[in-house]
């Protein structure tokens, strides 16, 4: 066994292996100090949660409390290893710190409660308003971090019982896009590739992802790869040289904003070359001339004068993308949060279909996502499209969910698109929504434009929910706040970006009164007594295998298909979807063969106009896309909306950082990982640096026309022109444990602008502009950024690493995601 310090090498040691070969196990452990395996009670299996990747781990129980966890050797997602926040992660759960009784406000202060007084005052709240404004004054906004079941349950109240269609996820700030760009170019979601594909893959083509620090077990698999025989080659895309970067064979940092440029010119070049499958193009899809025609004058030496990237490596990346073989590509925040988010997503999905890279090993794409049960979050409907990936705009769809939920069609709203989140606010804001119910998610931190948003989630009209596992900033301006279990103190399943299903099991009970997000959820049901047409209760089930039995019967047919899973099976070890009669251990790649899911009558999405946003009429996508192929849709670069200009002279992007998970509500309480990044920074380039006599750890203070923030300075490596952000750092743990009050704040969306993708409504915090000044010089330290070396303490103590080979590598965090 080799103990390795995973702060500093996040990615662990290396186990190299060739193309086609398996990925070697690697078991990695993590115990309190003073543990052993023989000591622990027992292994409950689960999968992880703080990020998108789903690696199977198995819980460490002692004494009634979690203590650690392990890799699971045999899971296909991760073959035993595990990241820092999941080797960590863990102890947020058991801070002392946790809700754990109802709060209610009296008077002005948010005081203890009991269950039925909070319940009692949300359904009263709730019915009041049904009968004096009716469905549309309540309004939902959820999270990417609940189980399937809990989804699928909040959607059935939203949607069948309440009948509005104000309810979002938090997705909609991180992967919405993901969903719309899969649902331009195939009419549906559901990732077409699997992360076997790093297996086989020859290029791996890696568009606004630092894969790296958000997905830091995949990226091992990657670097595994890279140090085995026959590497694939690496394209990155990134306004940023992040450990990606460093990797890439080509490195391509383009301004940002300008994503659709540089999509164009490397279509450009792969058809002027003739990289073309023109057989699979005329067999499978529609669209090609007019992608041809809209990327004929987009040529290198055009985007690099848009872009400032050299023509030649635009060349060069065009001839790896353009001779692969087997292509992977993955697309994550760079692309999602950028302008024409949707646009420049979907021109990746083109360079596959153009190219024919669909439905075999390594040749896939996967539009990724950012949070644990993401996906669940669209397939159940709890972001507001209607379950089982069903159309709106198809009548048929909503009459056969209505039979579902044995309800009238007319009960399910569906008179138009479903309430995005920003528009929510919106609603908020002119009170129109009265009763805002928030589930796992913290807006006064995560939103743009918060001076905004807290303005408006404190307006006396609104009644404010807030169900979560700690008082957070959004808890601490609620009028009732709802304490819930958190993973390990609950059973549910939740999937990955590659649609792998895992179960989570209960290892533990939750502390004091805090209850499952799905019994809060029926208890919420059952006091508003909603029924089915026949009058039995709409929502029946009391348990998670109740609720995913449902949850079946509901997919059977669909594109996400889990008709021919179950608990059980489950228990044996994660699933793909489709899992049905076709496919009865799970589909590992959609499209095989060009069957794709854009048939007019079955697909879930008809499109969208990418410039207006405007959804395509039925009629609309019939005459284009009659026979049901890929779609190849062409987009316009158009310039952003808030450039730089001579008092704003920089570009502020936002993002994350390998150690913490969205407003650090967890990982800020988990003492390795906020070691490790413990306050927020600003990053700048060494050229701008230079020009304005700066030095790292120097006072910046970053102003744009919403805000002003302090930060001390970083210096990375950043494209000149740009400041970074990392966007987790809110005010629960600083001493008022409020927002400034006039003064200068730290949370980057401070600053951001109140700006969405025309198509996926997908906020966009990478297109702000900004100023910077320097408060005051550095006291000679270093600005607080990720741990750099492995001589930082680490407590409480190492993880165990089981396995691998090789030696460890000296690689480390070099920059956000």
């Amino acid at each position: 066994m080799t103990g390795t310090d995973r702060i500093a090498h996040p990615w662990g040691t290396r186990t190299p292996y060739g193309p086609g070969e398996p990925w070697p196990v690697r078991v990695d452990t993590y115990l309190e100090e003073g543990l052993g395996e023989a000591d622990v009670d027992r292994w409950v299996p689960s999968a992880t949660i703080l990020h998108s990747n789903g690696d199977g781990l198995d819980i460490a129980v002692k004494d009634g409390r979690i203590v650690g966890v392990r890799g699971r050797a045999a899971d296909r997602v991760n073959h035993g290893r595990l990241g820092p926040k999941d080797l960590y992660g863990w102890q947020a759960g058991n801070s002392q710190d946790r809700l754990t009784t109802p709060l209610i406000r009296r008077d002005g202060r948010l005081v203890e409660t009991d269950w039925d007084t909070a319940m009692d005052a949300v359904a009263g709240r709730t019915r009041e308003l049904l009968d004096e404004r009716g469905p549309g004054s309540i309004g939902f906004y959820t999270t990417g971090q609940l189980f399937l079941e809990e989804y699928y349950a909040l959607a059935m109240i939203a949607h069948g019982g309440i009948g509005t269609n104000h309810l979002d996820g938090n997705t909609r700030l991180c992967t919405a896009t993901a969903a719309t760009a899969l649902k331009e170019s195939f009419a549906s979601d559901g990732q077409p590739g699997s992360y076997t594909d790093i297996d086989h893959a020859d290029v791996i083509a890696l568009y606004g992802h630092n894969m790296a620090e958000t997905q830091t077990v995949l990226w091992s698999r990657v670097l595994d790869r890279l140090g085995g025989p026959n590497p694939p080659a690496i394209v990155c895309v990134d306004p940023r040289r992040t450990p990606v970067a460093e990797a890439a064979t080509v490195h391509l940092a383009p301004v940002p904003g300008t994503n659709v440029m540089l999509m164009n010119a490397l279509l450009h070049e792969i058809i002027e070359n003739d990289r073309v499958d023109h057989d699979y193009v005329d067999r499978h899809t529609v669209g090609f001339k007019e992608l041809a025609a809209q990327v004929a004058g987009c040529d290198p030496e055009t985007a690099a004068r848009v872009c400032d990237v050299p023509a030649d490596d635009i060349r060069t990346a065009a001839r790896l993308i353009g001779g692969a073989e087997r292509l992977l590509s993955t697309v994550l925040q760079g692309f999602y949060q950028s302008h024409q988010a949707t646009a420049a997503a979907v021109q990746v999905n083109n360079v596959h279909l153009v190219r024919g890279q669909l439905g075999r090993p390594g040749a896939g794409v996967l539009q990724m996502n950012g949070q644990p049960t993401a996906e669940n979050t669209r397939e159940c409907g709890a972001d507001g499209d209607l379950p089982g990936f069903r159309n709106w705009a198809n009548d048929a769809h909503v009459e056969e969910l209505a039979r579902l939920w044995n309800l009238d069609p007319l009960r399910i709203p569906h008179y138009g698109p479903p309430t995005h989140l920003m528009k929510i606010m919106r609603y908020v804001e002119e009170g129109s929504i009265r009763l805002l119910y928030v589930c796992g998610t913290n807006p006064a931190v995560s939103l743009p434009e918060l001076r905004r948003i807290r303005r408006l989630l404190t307006q006396e009209r609104l009644f404010l929910v807030v169900q979560d596992i700690f008082l957070s900033e959004t808890a601490s301006l609620a009028d009732v706040v709802l304490p819930a279990a958190t993973w390990g103190e609950k059973t549910g399943t939740f999937t990955n970006t590659d649609r792998t299903v895992h179960l989570s099991e209960k290892a533990v009970d939750p502390p004091g009164q805090a209850r499952s997000d799905l019994d809060i959820f029926l208890d919420y049901a059952d006091r508003l007594d909603l029924r089915d047409k026949d009058g039995s209760p709409l929502v029946p089930w009391r348990d998670p295998e109740e609720a995913f039995e449902a949850w079946k019967r509901c997919s059977a047919g669909r594109p996400c298909d889990y008709s021919g899973m179950s608990y059980a099976m489950l228990r044996e070890g994660a699933v793909q979807w489709p899992c049905n009669a076709e496919h009865p251990a799970g589909g590992e790649r959609l499209y095989a063969d060009g069957r794709f899911f854009s048939d007019p009558a079955y697909c879930e999405s008809y499109g969208h106009d990418m410039i207006t946003g405007a959804p395509l009429e039925p009629d609309e996508y019939k005459s284009m896309n009659p026979f049901g192929k890929a779609v190849i849709k062409a987009a316009e670069y158009l310039p952003p909306h808030e450039p730089p200009r001579a008092d704003l002279p920089f570009t502020l992007i936002t993002g994350r950082t390998l150690y913490h998970f969205h407003t650090r509500t967890k990982t800020g309480r988990v003492p390795q990982l906020n070691a490790a990044a413990p306050e927020v920074w600003v990053e700048m380039s060494p050229e701008d640096a230079r020009e304005r006599g700066w030095a790292e750890g120097d006072l910046l203070r970053v102003t744009t026309p919403r805000g002003a923030v302090e930060a001390r300075l970083r210096i990375s490596g950043v494209r000149t022109g740009v400041l970074f952000l990392p966007f987790h750092y809110g005010y629960w743990d600083t001493p008022s444990g409020a927002e400034p009050d006039g003064a200068d704040g730290r949370a980057a969306n401070e600053l951001t602008i109140t700006d969405w993708d025309p198509a996926s409504k997908q906020p966009l915090f990478k297109t702000a502009a900004a100023q910077a000044e320097r408060v005051r010089p550095g006291d000679g330290q270093p600005a607080p950024a990720p741990t750099t070396t492995a001589s930082k303490p680490v407590e409480p103590g190492v993880p165990e690493t089981r396995g691998g080979p090789a030696a460890m590598a000296d690689e480390r965090p070099g920059g956000p995601a």
